[in-house]
């Protein structure tokens, strides 16, 4: 399992609940689609975070690598319901920052030793 994690900021003008809609929309298709694996949002509490951490955390789960690709590669597949979704919520984010994490230890070690 990969999880990629996204702190987001929304504009200043977007609202958090069309936003919270608009994920579960796009990302609740994904997952009927067989895209990813699971995902669910959490919103900071109490503004308790430190500096550079976002508003929202967007944790989006894929079984593999080739999973993820798929699920990266749904928009250029040219369904205008897809582009749709992913509009509507793209155009509410005003900052993102995200990075793909890993179970660890894994069971099967993926990290090597590069050959060069």
């Amino acid at each position: 399992m990969t999880s990629y994690q996204c702190m987001i900021d929304l504009k200043p003008n977007a609202n958090e609940l069309a936003f919270a809609r608009a994920v579960a929309a796009w990302f609740g298709a994904l997952q009927a689609a067989g895209k990813v694996a699971g995902w669910h949002l959490s919103r900071r509490k109490l503004k308790l975070a430190g500096a550079g951490f976002g508003d929202f955390l967007l944790v989006v789960e894929f079984d593999d690598m080739a999973q993820m690709d798929r699920a990266f590669a749904h928009l250029e597949e040219g369904d205008h319901d897809a582009a749709r979704l992913y509009s509507q919520m793209h155009g509410m984010i005003d900052r993102a920052e995200a990075g793909l994490y890993r179970p660890f230890p894994d069971p099967v070690p993926v990290e090597r030793l590069s050959l060069i």
